[in-house]
């Protein structure tokens, strides 16, 4: 498709998204010197043409502009854009009831230098709303990094398919509200298939029961951890297995606190393990593999405490255990150094952790974790052969090979004590029923997040709900309501 005939659909997308979101009054398109400065052209010329006062703002020479970009300043108009650097430059973004951002575009990365950078604060600065073409400057499209200044925007217009950096933090608090628009390639093209968002139809993949449905055909879910003051973490990840759809749970627990979890769960087993003053030890790890001997998946971790001896327990525990192990909290800090052991496992084995974990896993900050989620979570799914669930509203979910399932997020009700056991119980639950493991974690992490939603809605606020709130809705959850899209990992086409 000629390269013109694309940029002309796409700044027509960027004018007509602009003189929605802002009807009147002044524009000021700030312009790079590549391809996405020449959408912003486009944008100008069209919206010049609808009747509102344009100016556009070039960082460079006319002459160092790219060949399609040169052609839409020639069809722009008689007078030429004007520098940023020019007094008047600075007057007509401050008089702007909206900037459109058309600095940089997909191919950048890194942090944005000169000119660049100074015309993105300069845009922060100003006091119109701002709508950046394709992706916010300064913010990788691929992974959403931001290593530098960045735009804020408050709308995103991006084309065919939203870029992934838009769905990632820190790259997703820059974008603001995000519009996909087509401009006229098919949706059959070409892509990377690696990627995707999370939506409903991964709902028909989990398993119903029928008429000849038993408890053990149901799966049947293990969860060990617990000790003092954290009891209520297994009891969460064991009511939560049932609640998403496992037919039996039992819960390891340690023997002097047993009677806890009797007193919380009716309809959960449970089973004494050797502990010393409520924390497991090494003499657990026998009667932990026997109780796992008819299981069909293992959530690792919740409640377990930082006591050595319970972390030494854990690592055995894992390199023993021949079925799935859904791997949280305490249990993925005991492997803290350890991250490579996990990759002799010969069963799946799934990561939930938040950036500070993650950050303990791979020896380095959770600041530099969550400047740079998608790339340290894709290192640590190959370093430990494991899906890799790094949590948040972005929630990742990333196997060995690369591949990445993003949620939408959506979720705020979700930010309190508790629902991360939650979570566990549910990934763990779809590994007992038979799901593979980036698919269960894709579906617990999708359900956990609907969860929350219908917890929030029946409540009335996203404050004030609570781990058991979310844990109630998980039935209802599990029910797809109807969605266009035939596949459950889709990017986000343009419509």
């Amino acid at each position: 498709m000629p390269s013109l005939d694309l940029m002309e659909r796409a700044g027509e997308g960027v004018a007509r998204a602009v003189e929605r979101a802002v009807p009147d009054g002044p524009v000021a398109v700030v312009c790079g010197k590549g391809n996405n400065g020449g959408d912003g052209l486009v944008a100008a010329r069209i919206l010049r043409e609808a009747g509102r006062l344009v100016t556009p703002l070039l960082i460079s020479a006319p002459d160092q502009l790219s060949a399609d970009a040169a052609v839409n300043l020639e069809r722009l108009a008689s007078d030429l854009p004007i520098s940023l650097e020019e007094p008047h430059a600075r007057e007509s973004l401050a008089g702007a009831s909206v900037i459109v951002d058309a600095l940089l575009g997909t191919g950048f990365a890194g942090a944005p230098r000169g000119a660049v950078a100074g015309a993105i604060e300069a845009v922060n600065r100003a006091s119109g709303a701002v709508v950046s073409v394709d992706v916010p400057s300064g913010v990788d499209a691929s992974t959403g990094a931001v290593a530098g200044v960045a735009i804020q925007a408050d709308l995103t217009v991006s084309f065919h398919v939203a870029k992934p950096g838009l769905w990632i933090h820190p790259g997703k608090l820059h974008a603001g509200e995000t519009k996909t628009i087509d401009i006229g390639i098919p949706r059959e093209a070409p892509a990377d298939t690696s990627i995707g968002l999370i939506g409903p139809a991964i709902l028909e993949l989990l398993p119903r029961r029928t008429a000849g449905s038993t408890k053990f055909t149901s799966g049947h879910v293990v969860v060990l951890g617990g000790s003092p003051g954290l009891m209520g973490a297994p009891a969460m990840s064991a009511l939560a297995a049932m609640r998403a759809g496992a037919g039996y749970v039992t819960a390891c627990v340690p023997a002097s606190l047993r009677a806890i979890i009797d007193a919380q769960l009716m309809e959960v087993m449970t089973r004494a393990l050797p502990d010393q003053g409520g924390s497991l030890t090494d003499d657990a790890l026998d009667p932990a593999l026997e109780a796992l001997s008819r299981a069909d998946a293992l959530a690792l971790g919740p409640g377990l405490g930082r006591d050595e001896r319970a972390a030494s327990l854990a690592r055995r525990l894992v390199q023993r255990a021949s079925v799935p192990i859904v791997l949280d909290a305490d249990g993925l800090n005991a492997h803290a150094g350890h991250l490579a052991d996990l990759a002799d496992r010969d069963r799946p084995t799934v990561l939930t952790p938040h950036a500070g974990e993650l950050g303990r896993l791979l020896g380095v900050q959770s600041m530099q974790v969550e400047r740079e989620r998608l790339s340290h979570a894709r290192l640590a799914a190959e370093q430990s052969g494991s899906i890799v669930v790094l949590k948040g509203d972005d929630t990742l979910i990333v196997d060995p090979a690369g591949r990445v399932a993003i949620s939408r997020g959506g979720s705020p009700s979700l930010a309190t004590a508790g629902t991360g056991d939650v979570l566990t119980g549910a990934i763990a639950a779809f590994l007992a029923q038979g799901l593979d493991a980036f698919t269960a974690a894709a579906a617990g992490v999708y359900v956990h997040g609907e969860a929350g939603r219908r917890a929030s809605r029946r409540l009335g606020a996203d404050e004030g709900v609570i781990a058991g709130d979310v844990i109630a809705a998980l039935p209802a959850a599990r029910t797809r309501t109807g969605d266009e899209h035939p596949r459950w990992m889709e990017p986000e086409h343009g419509r």
